[in-house]
C-alpha cells in the first residue's frame, strides 16, 4: 500500500506542479496586482480598491461586458439546440452519418483568427456580392454595423462549435436502451413523445456538460472577435476578453487590466457553477 501511494503521488506531482506554476501562482500574483498600481514591472503603491472601483466607472469595460453577455446569452442557446439537432440527425442509422459527422466536426479544428478571416471574407466579399446581384441592401456591410457584426459573431461561433457539442450529444444518445425506444413506440408513442419523455430526459447530463462548455467559451472569446470584427464599428462589438487586453498591453493599465480580469473570472465561475449546480439538480429529478 506505501509502495502504491508513492507511485500514485509520483505520476500526480507533474500535473500539480503544472498547474500550480500556469493556474494557481500567477492567479494568487494577479489578485495581489490587482489592489496596487502595477505596471507590468514593478508595484510600488498598494492602492487598495481603487482599481475595482474605478472599473465599474469605466464605460467601456461595461459597454463590452454587456455586449458579451448578450453574446453568450444567444451562442449558448444556439449552440445546444444546434448541436442537439446534428446529433439527432447523424443517430438515426443512415448510410452517410459518419460522413456527416466529419463534416459537421472539422470547423472545430481551425483555428479561430483563421476561421475569423474566412467569415470576414464571406461577410465583406460574398454578401455583398450577392447583395449587389440581388439588390438585397440589408446583406450589405455586415461588419460595419453592431447589429449585423454582433450576428456575424454568434454565426462564426456556433458553425465552430456545433459539431464539437454535437459529439457530446451522440454519446450520450447511443446510450439510450434501443428495447425502451421499441417499447414506447409499440405503446403507441410518436415521434415528439418519445424524444419528450425518453431521449429529452436520459440526455440531461449532456445538457449539463454542454452547457458548462458553452457558457464558458462564449464568454472567453478573443481570436475570433479579433479577426473578424476586430471590435469595430467603434468598439460597439468589442468582447470583455479584447478589452481586458487593450486595457493591458495598449493602455499599458496593467493592474487596472488585471482588476478587470478578476471581475471577470468571478463572473464567468458564478454562471457556470450554478448552471451546473440547477441542471445537476434537474437529472437528479429526472
Amino acid at each position: 500500500m506505501r509502495n502504491r501511494d508513492i507511485s500514485f503521488w509520483i505520476f500526480l506531482t507533474p500535473v500539480l506542479l503544472g498547474l500550480g506554476l500556469v493556474v494557481i501562482i500567477p492567479l494568487l500574483f494577479g489578485i495581489y496586482y490587482s489592489f496596487t498600481n502595477w505596471n507590468g514591472l514593478t508595484a510600488t503603491e498598494f492602492l487598495g480598491f481603487a482599481n475595482y472601483i474605478d472599473l465599474f466607472k469605466d464605460e467601456e469595460f461595461r459597454a463590452s461586458l454587456w455586449f458579451t453577455i448578450k453574446f453568450a446569452v444567444v451562442s449558448v442557446i444556439l449552440l445546444n439546440v444546434l448541436g442537439l439537432g446534428l446529433a439527432l440527425l447523424v443517430t438515426q442509422g443512415m448510410k452517410t452519418s459518419n460522413f456527416l459527422r466529419t463534416i459537421f466536426f472539422m470547423p472545430n479544428l481551425i483555428g479561430g483568427l483563421i476561421l475569423g478571416f474566412i467569415w470576414q471574407f464571406i461577410f465583406v466579399s460574398a454578401f455583398s456580392g450577392i447583395g449587389d446581384l440581388l439588390g438585397i441592401e440589408a446583406l450589405k456591410g455586415w461588419l460595419s454595423d453592431t447589429e449585423t457584426g454582433f450576428w456575424g459573431l454568434v454565426i462564426l461561433n456556433c458553425w465552430q462549435w456545433a459539431g464539437y457539442i454535437m459529439i457530446i450529444y451522440i454519446a450520450y444518445l447511443e446510450n439510450i436502451p434501443k428495447d425502451l425506444m421499441e417499447a414506447a413506440e409499440i405503446d403507441g408513442a410518436n415521434s415528439f413523445q418519445r424524444f419528450k419523455n425518453i431521449t429529452f430526459p436520459l440526455v440531461a447530463p449532456a445538457f449539463t456538460v454542454s452547457m458548462f462548455l458553452t457558457v464558458s467559451h462564449s464568454f472567453k472569446i478573443y481570436d475570433q472577435n479579433l479577426s473578424l470584427t476586430g471590435g469595430g464599428p467603434f468598439n460597439s462589438t468589442q468582447m470583455v476578453a479584447m478589452e481586458i487586453y487593450k486595457t493591458a498591453f495598449n493602455d499599458n493599465q496593467m493592474a487596472f487590466a488585471q482588476s478587470k480580469g478578476i471581475i471577470f473570472l468571478i463572473l464567468v465561475a458564478t454562471v457556470a457553477l450554478t448552471q451546473v449546480y440547477y441542471n445537476k439538480k434537474r437529472e437528479v429529478e429526472m
